[in-house]
């Protein structure tokens, strides 16, 4: 986008939005010179904080497990969000080797003290209830509190996001920082709890920062250029929303983009066909949700999908009364890998490596090959499971956990490169019936029970009787 058209954009944006630009900045500058102000105090105190002084320590490990120490012992608010500051900043400036050592320094250093809480138990075990207030506090890790006070710092809140995108990258194969995880994953709750969110509509009309965000984080059908962008956004049937966070206002939490269509739609290359002609939003009957986007890996495992495909969902209901469907046109990310896991006769493995490219695909005997898809995929949602007894797919795990019903399987539906090597060209609908939510979730979550449609359940029929005659 050239510089003419974003000017165009930023300045698109209202007086409204300027205005609370306006006040945003002017707290954030009387933060800054609150910490700066904290800093100078502190420099009397931690030599470590003044970078000319020849006594601040050489290594970025030492300091940083010095400001760590000294954040949780100071008393004063701006020798806090002083140190706090300088702390962030220091973690910043961290290779990927310090940043290990530093939540291995939180794993080790920063955990309860196992006396005290051994004391406080026994406490609690003889006086009951009246020692749960102490039994609380010291069962909580000292580096939740660090955290917190972390929190204080100007743009404390998305500097935690980021270092938690870390962590989740470094501890893998390390039990140990799994504590640390927790403690912070725990925070970013609290912090990011549904009533701290916003929902703001995303047109053509938004600004070019936020847009370009939508090109970077969109992860489910990629955007390959402004043009495609403008088809998605700028369409009277096309609408997209994104949860924001009051402290992250330009910064997009999740965002799912909604096509208003005349029926159920069973492959995404038409409802984003370049030449694809628009229809009145009157006329839908089915709002289609087919792409949702979560945009802060700092905050995995932290769900919002749920909460903003339901207030979409109950915001297009009453502007648009004739809707009477909500479904997503969903991918079945795990189904190729699952299949080529799977022990099966040499010709099926030949099958599954031409269904997972392009050229291969384009090669097919589409009746067969459609066949052998269908019914595995079935097989797929219905009889494989995770570690704890969910579905063993992510996105189905996540629709049915929301109380949508399993209602169709799609053939050929995302042609891409990226669609085949997925799951062979193979979409779902999950259909989002507003009056049976919560009851489907509770059968879900309780039961493990999958609420299923009358044209997937047709296809589960015609599967279980291949089965018995031994074709699968």
């Amino acid at each position: 986008m050239n510089a003419v058209l974003m000017q165009k954009k930023d300045a698109d944006s209202g007086s409204g939005k300027a205005g609370f630009r306006k006040t945003l900045s002017a707290l954030t500058a009387l933060r800054n010179g609150f910490s700066q102000s904290g800093r100078k105090l502190l420099r009397h105190v931690l030599p470590m904080l003044d970078r000319d002084n020849p006594a601040r320590p050489v290594s970025n490990s030492s300091t940083v497990r010095e400001l760590a120490a000294a954040l949780l012992s100071t008393r004063g608010e701006a020798a806090g969000v002083a140190i706090a500051t300088d702390l962030l900043n220091l973690y910043a400036q961290l290779d990927a080797g310090d940043r290990l050592k530093f939540f291995e320094m939180l794993a080790s250093d920063f955990d309860p003290d196992e006396r005290a809480l051994v004391a406080s138990w026994e406490k609690f075990r003889s006086e009951g209830p009246t020692a749960l207030p102490q039994l609380f506090n010291v069962v909580e890790a000292p580096r939740q509190e660090l955290f917190r006070r972390l929190n204080l710092a100007p743009g404390g809140t998305a500097a935690l996001v980021r270092m938690r995108e870390d962590l989740l990258a470094l501890k893998r194969d390390l039990v140990s920082l799994e504590r640390v995880d927790f403690d912070l994953k725990h925070l970013l709750q609290s912090w990011f709890n549904r009533g701290f969110l916003k929902m703001q509509s995303i047109d053509w009309s938004s600004p070019a920062s936020l847009l370009e965000l939508l090109i970077r984080y969109e992860a489910v059908h990629d955007i390959t250029s402004w043009s495609d962008l403008r088809r998605r956004l700028a369409p009277t049937d096309r609408r997209c929303f994104a949860f924001f966070h009051p402290v992250m206002p330009d910064e997009p939490l999740i965002f799912v983009e909604v096509g208003l269509t005349i029926g159920i739609p069973d492959n995404i290359q038409d409802m984003l066909a370049a030449d694809r002609v628009p229809i009145e939003p009157a006329l839908a009957t089915t709002a289609t949700f087919y792409s949702i986007n979560n945009c802060q890996r700092g905050l995995a495992g932290i769900s919002f999908g749920h909460f903003l495909i339901k207030q979409v969902a109950a915001d297009l209901k009453r502007e648009l009364p004739g809707l009477d469907c909500f479904v997503t046109l969903s991918p079945l990310p795990g189904l190729m890998k699952w299949l080529r896991e799977t022990e099966k006769p040499e010709h099926d493995q030949a099958l599954v490596e031409a269904l997972g490219t392009p050229e291969g695909f384009a090669a097919l005997d589409k009746g067969s090959a459609q066949s052998f898809l269908l019914q595995h995929a079935v097989t797929y949602l219905t009889q494989t499971r995770d570690a704890v007894g969910k579905p063993r797919d992510p996105v189905a795990r996540f629709h049915l956990g929301n109380g949508a019903r399993l209602e169709r399987l799609n053939w050929a539906a995302d042609t891409s490169i990226n669609g085949l090597r997925q799951s062979g060209g193979i979409m779902v609908n999950y259909l989002y019936d507003l009056a049976h939510l919560e009851e489907n979730h509770e059968a879900f979550v309780e039961q493990g029970q999958v609420v299923t449609g009358e044209p997937f359940d047709t296809l589960l029929n015609a599967t279980v009787r291949q089965s018995a005659k031994g074709q699968i």
